[in-house]
């Protein structure tokens, strides 16, 4: 599997896209999240929405979806299909209503499912989404009343969504479940109100520092070089195999 991040800034960040990844399994392309600068970030590394097989999205903030009015407007005016769309059970109705259904909307245009080809996420379930490809939703807490969904791929990866400090879960996943790498965003500095803080994530143990990569940092990433522990910042447009 190979993981390229086309975005690895926060929700404010100028110097770096918003945090979106693009996965490649067997010539599958899955983008995790497809944020306000994800049109922009894909144009730069020259691939267009067409090549892609689906989205998945992990929560509704504009950082993570803000892209996907005009993704649907192009698979639907340029290229004449509806494009695959996963997202968790609970995300179908305020994705739609709260977020596109304003810009969205038009004749033809009713409802998420006229616009993309919706494929509902059970959470805690493991689902196959293309041939040694599946995910697995975990719900994860961001911002209350607000829902949020990291994910376990291939049952061995987990890539955070934006989430607050989980510790008992990281322990978890790496020591009972047999989670090999960890992508993980990370709130630089300040107090972790709705994000979790490095200060945080330089608390678990060594091992597991190791095994974790950084994501969904601010412009400032510079000055933390070095100061992460045994972490290390996932590189923008970089391609991992993981």
């Amino acid at each position: 599997m190979n993981l390229q991040m086309i975005g690895t800034g926060n929700a404010f960040a100028k110097t770096y896209f918003n945090n979106n990844a693009l996965i490649e399994q067997d010539g599958f392309r899955l983008l995790i999240d497809c944020g306000i600068t994800a049109p922009l970030a894909l144009h730069k590394l020259g691939i267009d929405f067409g090549e892609l097989d689906a989205v998945l999205v992990t929560h509704t903030h504009g950082d993570h979806v803000g892209g996907l009015e005009e993704y649907g407007f192009q698979m639907k005016f340029k290229h004449g299909r509806r494009p695959v769309l996963y997202l968790a059970e609970s995300l179908v109705e305020p994705l739609w209503n709260h977020t596109l259904s304003g810009g969205m909307t038009q004749e033809g245009l009713e409802r998420l499912e006229d616009a993309f080809d919706v494929r509902p996420l059970r959470v805690g379930e493991v689902q196959e989404i293309a041939p040694n490809l599946c995910v697995e939703p975990v719900r994860t807490q961001h911002i209350a009343g607000k829902k949020s969904y990291s994910l376990i791929l291939n049952r061995d990866i987990f890539y955070s969504a934006d989430m607050t400090f989980d510790r008992e879960l990281l322990l978890n996943l790496v020591r009972d479940r047999g989670v090999r790498r960890i992508f993980h965003e990370v709130q630089l500095e300040g107090p972790g109100i709705v994000h979790t803080t490095l200060d945080e994530l330089l608390s678990l143990p060594e091992e597991i520092q190791a095994i974790t990569r950084l994501m969904h940092y601010a412009d400032n990433r510079d000055e933390f070089e070095g100061r992460t522990g045994k972490m290390t910042f996932l590189e923008q447009g970089e391609i991992y195999r993981i």
